[in-house]
């Protein structure tokens, strides 16, 4: 036999008035979240100096105002389809930008060739715009120059990147099933630029400095990065590991610090999955630094 509870009149609205409470907590926590990321991802610097670097043409990105997020993103997106949104809101909002199309699937027989990003207008000027956001670890035993940039768990690297941007990604343009799309749009391949807009974050060693960015923006630099056993020179230090989207927020206090113990053993946890985690460390002084601690040497 089913049991149906009762409940007096008065405890059905305490429980509805607590039920609005937390809603209402839980859609202000998110907003200011996405606040929180779409900040980071708009300070963030352009990885390189200057507008063309290994055959690629970065967007200018100097004129251009900060603004702030008024969409919202849909749950269980990766970190870099979060990123699109956050910067095309961004583009959206400057005077002269137009965003004409964007995540444009390009199929043949049913098969995805491959997505453009984004087509924009700006100042009157077409342009097919890659949009990209990475985190680097630089690693010289992995290889020389930009060789030994890598991502935290080693399954990327910088110039896979470029050379996928270079020989995949910029030419999915010129196929025939792209130009349909475009002559939709009323728009000309042969009058479109193409463009970059790459940021990232990098990470060195700890105690290491490097003198040869290769043409890399030095201010990309966010960080340093540890073995999982060097640990413990933190023992002193309070913690807190973000989440993977929140890897984009700027660090600040008003988190849920960790101790050093209860922070290891959640690290740890991580790396035996083979995942190098991003971790805020608060010193005793209260500078904050940021970290990636790898499960590899």
């Amino acid at each position: 036999m089913l049991f149906i509870p009762k409940f007096e009149s008065g405890n059905v609205i305490f429980i509805l008035l607590s039920l609005n409470l937390l809603i209402s907590s839980i859609t202000k926590s998110k907003t200011i979240n996405l606040q929180l990321q779409n900040q980071g991802y708009q300070q963030t610097p352009i990885l390189w100096e200057g507008a063309l670097y290994y055959g690629l043409t970065s967007i200018d990105l100097t004129n251009t105002i900060e603004t702030k997020f008024e969409d919202d993103i849909p749950n269980g997106l990766r970190l870099g389809k979060r990123v699109e949104y956050f910067a095309l809101s961004n583009l959206s909002q400057q005077s002269q930008i137009e965003v004409i199309a964007n995540n444009i699937q390009i199929q043949r027989n049913k098969i995805t060739l491959g997505e453009i990003d984004a087509l924009l207008m700006i100042n009157n000027q077409p342009v097919h715009l890659e949009i990209v956001y990475k985190f680097y670890l630089f690693d010289n035993n992995f290889g020389e120059g930009l060789k030994a940039w890598i991502g935290p768990n080693r399954k990327d690297s910088l110039i896979e990147k470029l050379n996928r941007l270079k020989n995949h990604q910029l030419p999915l343009l010129y196929q025939p099933e792209t130009v349909d799309v475009l002559v939709e749009n009323n728009i000309d391949v042969a009058a479109i630029e193409q463009k970059v807009l790459f940021k990232a974050q990098l990470y060195l060693p700890e105690d290491f400095e490097l003198t040869n960015f290769d043409g890399l923006n030095k201010d990309c630099v966010a960080g340093r990065f540890i073995h999982c056993d060097e640990l413990v020179k933190f023992q002193d230090c309070k913690m807190y590991i973000p989440t993977k989207h929140n890897w984009l927020v700027i660090p600040h206090v008003n988190v849920d610090w960790l101790t050093f113990d209860k922070a290891n053993t959640s690290i740890l946890d991580l790396i035996n999955k083979q995942f190098s985690p991003l971790v805020w460390v608060k010193q005793p002084t209260g500078v904050i630094k940021k970290y990636f601690v790898t499960w590899w040497q």
